[in-house]
């Protein structure tokens, strides 16, 4: 079986996105380098759909690009909700607040320049929900960082989890260190989780 036709099928029969999260791919394929950062269809629509059973008040994400995911979590989130998102390319984030300007779910993000584990020392408070996506080298600490403040119930997604089948032999630093936080999120005590093959890998993780 063709695997990448199962994707397609999948993508086929999810629900779509609003167009203006069409229009965000379109431009950013157009107008940004590496458009292969955006989570997709399928995760977006996953993002969506966790954000709007867990209601989170406040959330996180780590590595925003050009503001597709952020979107997509926000459109799931009570209009009071939060989502602050922690972005180091610039130019990224001055691409992404023109698609939140238009979007009725805008208002509820706000993005943080700086290095994310930086930016995530300078929060306080519990956060109900996270989605890490940002480079693959510090995804364990970046786990690592965020458990603390996610309040206990509170949900956690890491994207790209398989890293593209790498991280069945891991050579590059990349590849090691998902596998070490995937690794490292089965055998912490502090949670619970389920990794699904989901695209590239979705580690879907509740903090007991």
């Amino acid at each position: 079986m063709d695997h990448s036709l199962l994707d397609n099928y999948c993508s086929d029969t999810t629900q779509s996105e609003p167009d203006l999260l069409v229009e965000l791919i379109e431009k950013t394929h157009s107008d940004m380098g590496y458009p292969n950062k955006l989570s997709g269809k399928t995760v977006g629509r996953t993002l969506k759909l966790l954000a709007k059973l867990a209601s989170p008040k406040r959330a996180l994400e780590i590595g925003m690009f050009t503001g597709y995911s952020a979107l997509s979590i926000a459109e799931g989130m009570a209009d009071d909700g939060e989502l602050i998102c922690c972005e180091t390319n610039p130019r990224a984030i001055e691409f992404a607040q023109r698609f939140f300007d238009r979007s009725p779910y805008g208002h509820k993000i706000q993005a943080k320049f700086g290095p994310a584990l930086e930016t995530i020392q300078s929060l306080t408070g519990d956060f109900d929900f996270v989605f890490i996506d940002a480079d693959k080298r510090n995804y364990l600490n970046y786990y690592e960082a965020v458990v603390p403040l996610v309040r206990s119930g509170g949900l956690i997604v890491i994207d790209n989890s398989l890293w593209q089948g790498r991280v069945l032999e891991p050579i590059e630093n990349s590849d090691i260190a998902v596998d070490a936080a995937n690794k490292r999120v089965l055998n912490d005590e502090r949670v619970e989780n389920v990794h699904l093959n989901v695209r590239d890998g979705l580690n879907l993780i509740v903090k007991r």
